[in-house]
């Protein structure tokens, strides 16, 4: 079967309306998050990298590094593939980093054929690749390839989110998430979208207490 991509605001309203008939707690969430973000990304091979150069540093940080690699002219894959590791790590990368970066250049995926692949295939191709983990394949496909049944239980956030609107005792590892996100199938990314926005009110109404 084919799997439903989300392109537009009406899809991701369709998919809230969807979860608020199915249980109650998705509408009270609705009310105090407002109209969802649509949140898609371009998709491609200059997306990947900054998943990658944005893990485990700041937001700052990242954007800085993707400047210098930006004004360096070393954003596409060709750019790198020519480069090497100390090139690279002249321009703000780790070692690690610049690792990774080399490995996706060096992957050759065929972006183009990732979008007619089915997820848990997409998830499969890029996690084959070294410095990609299964939240930023996740991640990619939902956000640049704006598929509609994908969850990435591995997020905090989304944890976190999940334990406050479902009153649960504790945070959800992700292993009992992504069961318990079965549930919101053929919608779990939409259940995503909730589950961010109802955290960041939750935690900007915490700074305001």
């Amino acid at each position: 079967m084919e799997e439903r991509v989300i392109l537009s605001d009406a899809c991701v309203a369709e998919g809230a309306t969807w979860l608020a008939a199915q249980d109650a707690r998705w509408g009270r969430a609705l009310e105090v998050t407002g109209p969802l973000p649509l949140r898609l990304r371009p998709d491609g091979f200059d997306q990947l990298l900054s998943a990658i150069l944005s893990q485990q540093v700041s937001v700052a940080s990242a954007r800085a590094i993707m400047a210098r690699m930006v004004a360096a002219g070393m954003t596409s894959e060709t750019a790198i593939r020519a480069s090497d590791e100390d090139s690279l790590r002249a321009l703000g990368l780790s070692r690690q980093k610049a690792s990774y970066a080399l490995a996706l250049a060096q992957a050759r995926i065929d972006y183009a054929a990732l979008r007619d692949m089915p997820t848990a295939e997409v998830v499969k191709t890029l996690v084959a690749v070294k410095g990609i983990g299964v939240w930023t394949a996740e991640i990619y496909a939902m956000f640049s390839l704006g598929r509609a049944d994908v969850f990435a239980p591995g997020d905090l956030a989304l944890q976190e989110g999940a334990r406050l609107l479902f009153d649960l005792p504790e945070r959800p590892k992700e292993r009992p998430l992504r069961t318990m996100a079965e549930a919101w199938s053929p919608w779990r990314s939409v259940a995503a979208r909730i589950l961010w926005a109802y955290y960041h009110v939750c935690k900007q109404r915490e700074g305001i207490a």
